[in-house]
């Protein structure tokens, strides 16, 4: 989900209050990390040879009214139970509940003055309206409890671990809300309504070796943690729509024109954009079957969800996205008439192309036939194959929050994290690759300004700020930009330039994403992972960075006695990380001296002697690290 992706950080300035005293002795104490020494999870950060992990098909089919925004359906499941464990009960995330302006989740933020989190809606219900519970095999309806964004069903026979498989379906109806928690919604537009659909159907939740079962209520800022599968899903509605889906398009003879069918099939074979459905033809008779209804059908395999959106005002192009291994996907964007320019959605195409060919070469293939991004009253939502984003947006900001929502891709949809216990896991993770990104997009034409350590500093480590490793739904809304977003990427980025170097970052990153694809990784594999795959001992730099918010504080000062110089670095705030000295002699002899951070594992001074009298000394002179106070990092010769 996109927050504000241009920097945020000028607008989360503020003033470390609290000097806090340096503790090598907490700090460079090995951490022992509670999970990776099991049959299922291994020491060195990857799923053991007993790993296990439960699977979900669905089969969805429903009929979407747009005048009443009213959508009804039944949804089949097909529940396989990997674990060893027998299952007496089975619960369900019921994320249109949320909605309901008496949920827990609305309640939370309801005196505060401003959440994004926040629904509006006109309808006379909202939230799921569940209809029939029925388990197969059992001769009555099941029993089944709704609390507030969960749903338990319990089952009259358990299902038994090691692979058995249970079905059961679901009856079920809801309204659309205008505004949903900017994670789904209705724009209207000049020549008709955009309609964003996610949280669409009921989902089971993830049952896991780490907790059970993962019954955490959809309070709004904590996203989702989704078991994988396959998905078919149908939409019913009035053909004068069109739908665009995650996944593949079963059924497109049956819903598109003979033009749109070889309009699709150039863009298959094209880099450059082709116009499926161009502005003039948008609401004319040619463009849609002469009947009065339509029924998409779609399927994704191995997804951890899926979306859709529908429009009668639908600009649509496409083009092709070249993989790694040769195969081929298609990029494709869908707008209205106002957003048509070059300057707004008209080059939406080239940014979900350039991204997933990007991502897909640096770290992981893309695995979806489908990336389509949807012009929406959503300011920026991942789902997999499919992405919502403000159809307000262009030039760099649209390029920007459509990167960033295809960043996704890769966490959570690939590397399947729980967003909602660790937020940082997903949105941390996909700022740090979109970081890169910038970069590489057309020659650098969007090349992000790089920040100032300070501001980092000052924005990311006041004292009063959550740490990184809280939910998300524990933060203040505030903190939530700079802890779950902001702050990792950037530890990230100086774990990788300033601690392992890119060549040793980058094997281990893509080796834990390679590690755990399709599967659910805690933090304590990540940790794991990174170190073995890195060769490194970074219990110091999670404590610092993830764990607890630690500012950092280094100074410098220089003496002269009996014709020798003394450079002494100190250590003043809590955090501890490699130095960067810069050194300039009186007759302009310029050095750069590297220290590690190991010169911090037992004290929080360090003295370098030398015979030169200096000029100047500064630490961090490229001003990257995040220090607190920049007035001590600069010692210069006073003129006589």
């Amino acid at each position: 989900m996109a927050q504000s992706i241009r920097f945020l950080f000028f607008l989360l300035l503020a003033h470390v209050t609290v000097q806090a005293q340096y503790d090598y002795k907490q700090l460079f104490a090995p951490l022992q990390y509670p999970t990776g020494n099991s049959s299922e999870r291994s020491v060195s950060g990857e799923p053991s040879k007993g790993y296990w992990q439960n699977k979900i098909d669905y089969r969805i089919d429903v009929r979407f009214n747009p005048t009443t925004k009213q959508l009804n359906g039944k949804v089949v499941f097909t529940y396989t139970n990997n674990s060893p464990n027998d299952l007496s009960f089975l619960w369900l995330q019921m994320d249109q509940n949320l909605f309901d302006l008496n949920s827990r989740g609305q309640l939370k933020i309801a005196g505060e003055s401003y959440s994004r989190y926040r629904a509006e809606s006109k309808n006379p219900v909202n939230g799921f309206q569940v209809k029939n519970v029925q388990v197969e095999g059992e001769t009555s309806l099941a029993d089944y409890l709704l609390t507030d964004t969960r749903m338990q069903i319990r089952l009259k026979k358990p299902l038994k671990g090691q692979g058995n498989t249970i079905r059961f379906s679901i009856d079920y109806a809801y309204y659309m809300p205008e505004y949903g928690s900017d994670r789904c919604g209705i724009l209207s537009v000049k020549k008709g309504t955009i309609f964003s659909v996610a949280q669409w159907y009921p989902r089971i939740c993830v049952f896991d070796d780490v907790r059970g079962w993962n019954t955490d209520p959809y309070l709004g800022a904590g996203e989702f943690y989704c078991e994988y599968g396959d998905v078919d899903y149908s939409i019913t509605l009035p053909s004068k729509y069109i739908v665009m889906g995650s996944g593949e398009l079963m059924n497109a003879s049956e819903v598109l024109t003979t033009t749109q069918l070889n309009r699709l099939e150039q863009a298959k074979n094209s880099d450059k954009s082709v116009m499926i459905i161009a502005d003039k033809e948008v609401g004319t008779a040619s463009i849609r079957p002469s009947i009065s209804e339509c029924t998409w059908t779609f399927s994704m395999k191995n997804t951890r969800d899926v979306a859709w959106a529908c429009s009668e005002a639908f600009i649509w192009d496409a083009a092709r996205i070249n993989l790694p291994s040769g195969k081929k996907a298609l990029a494709m964007s869908v707008y209205p008439e106002e957003a048509k320019d070059r300057s707004m959605w008209g080059r939406s195409t080239e940014y979900v192309k350039g991204s997933v060919e990007n991502y897909s070469k640096r770290w992981f293939e893309y695995p979806y036939p489908v990336a389509i991004n949807v012009a929406s009253n959503v300011g920026g939502m991942e789902y997999p194959g499919l992405v919502f984003c403000s159809a307000s947006s262009g030039g760099n900001g649209l390029f920007d929050v459509t990167d960033h929502e295809f960043g996704h891709t890769w966490f959570p949809m690939i590397v399947g994290s729980n967003e909602r216990v660790y937020g940082w896991m997903d949105e941390g993770f996909n700022m740090f690759i979109n970081s890169l990104a910038d970069d590489d997009f057309n020659r650098g034409e969007y090349k992000a300004t790089d920040i100032d350590g300070i501001q980092n500093g000052s924005a990311l480590f006041f004292s009063n700020d959550n740490e990184v490793f809280l939910k998300p739904d524990g933060m203040g809304e505030y903190s939530i930009g700079s802890a779950v977003y902001y702050k990792p990427a950037y530890a990230l980025e100086l774990l990788r330039n300033e601690v392992l170097g890119k060549e040793r970052f980058d094997y281990a990153f893509k080796h834990y994403i390679k590690s755990w694809a399709y599967k659910h990784p805690t933090p304590w594999d990540f940790f794991r992972c990174m170190e073995n795959a890195a060769g490194e001992d970074l219990h110091w730099f999670w404590k610092s960075w993830i764990l607890q918010n630690l500012p950092l504080d280094q100074a410098v000062s220089v003496s002269r006695a009996s014709g020798n110089t003394t450079i002494t670095i100190t250590n003043l705030g809590k955090m501890a990380m490699p130095v960067t000295l810069f050194c300039e002699t009186s007759s302009g002899v310029k050095q750069t001296i590297k220290l590690p951070v190991e010169i911090w594992m037992n004290t929080d001074t360090y003295t370098i002697e030398m015979n030169d009298v200096l000029k100047s000394v500064e630490i961090d002179p490229k001003r990257i690290l995040p220090d607190s106070n920049r007035d001590n990092n600069r010692w210069e010769k006073r003129a006589r």
